[in-house]
Order: structure tokens, then sequence, then C-alpha cells
């Protein structure tokens, strides 16, 4: 979907709740991978990959000039012959460090993709998930964008615009983190395991 393709789209959708969502979702995106200054690992499962938007997040950190929005699309399917930006596998979720972002992009939640993100997670990463909503990925991640099944949207139509508002050169809002979050996250801090020495 090109530009013009996504201007109809947020044309069509004015004064629907789904602008505003996307916008609030795609800048806790990327103000969590400019903070950090990179680091942005995007993730689906063995039968969905979210190529198109790692393609599109790619077009966008460029056109942007936030290289930080570029992510490394990790695959399931992944095979150490293969050029090395697509032979990252599932592994290097379980090795993300604190101040990566892990975005997660699924309709479904297979309990080996949750038991990794909840690994990730305790190690300080941050999660942001988009897909059904209402599961346990949910409840692990920082920030949701749920697209139910049934919505007037579909999960693709949804990446487009999440990954449009992330390129927007309006910067990113201030994420306000509330009480719960920020004790979760003092916990998390707290409970992880120190960092390897050098």
């Amino acid at each position: 979907m090109d530009a013009v393709r996504v201007a109809l789209l947020r044309e069509v959708l004015a004064g629907t709740e789904w602008l505003g969502a996307t916008r609030r979702f795609a800048g806790v995106l990327r103000g969590s991978v400019v903070a950090h200054g990179g680091g942005l690992l995007l993730a689906g499962t063995r039968a969905y990959e979210p190529w198109h938007l790692a393609a599109h997040l790619v077009d966008e950190a460029a056109w942007s000039g936030t290289p930080e929005l570029a992510p490394t699309l990790v695959r399931h399917h992944a095979h150490p012959s293969d050029p090395a930006h697509l032979a990252v596998g599932p592994g290097r979720i379980e090795e993300a460090r604190r101040g990566e972002t892990l975005l997660v992009v699924t309709p479904e939640e297979p309990a080996e993709l949750l038991e990794r993100v909840h690994a990730a997670r305790r190690a300080g990463v941050t999660v942001l998930a988009l897909g059904a909503g209402g599961g346990e990925l949910t409840e692990m991640a920082h920030e949701t964008l749920a697209v139910p099944e049934g919505a007037e949207l579909d999960l693709d139509s949804v990446q487009h615009l999440v990954s449009a508002a992330a390129g927007e050169n309006a910067g990113s809002p201030r994420v306000r983190r509330g009480f719960r979050d920020r004790m979760s996250r003092l916990a998390e801090i707290l409970t992880a395991p120190p960092a390897a020495p050098w």
C-alpha cells in the first residue's frame, strides 16, 4: 500500500478511533526505539511472519531519517544459508536485552512464542503487541493495539497505518506510564539477573 492509499484509508477512517489508536501505538514504537538508539525486533509466528510490515518500516526509517525504525525480522523458518537479513531465528528473542524493543504481530498466540516473549520482558525488553488482543500477549505487553476478529479493519491494514504513522516527522508523543506499569517495570529491574561481566 503506497502513501496515496494510506492517505485515502485515513480519509475513510476520519472520525473513527482507528486513526488515534494507530498514531498512539506508532508513537510508542517510535519513542521506544529512538530513546534507545534502535534495537527493534519484529516477530510473528510460524504461520504469520510480518514481512510486509518489516519492509514498510525499513522504508519509513529511510524516508523519515529515523534509522532506529528499521527492524530485525525474526523468522521462524530462518536458515544459516539465508542472506544475513533473513537468517535471524527465534532464538534472537531470547537473546534480547534491556534497551531493545520487541514488536510482536500475530493473529494468534502460540505457547512457544509466549514463552519467548515472557523471557524477553523479564530481561528488560520493551514489548509491543499488535494482534487480536485480550490474551496473554496483551497482559505481557507494555503497549497493545488490538485488532479483534470482525473489526472494521484487518491486521494488514492496521500495520500500514502504524508504519506510516511511525515514520511521520511530527515526532512521538511522550508516553506517560501508569502506576501499575511503573511498578511492574521496577519489579523487573529488581528481579532481573545481573549483567554479564565484560
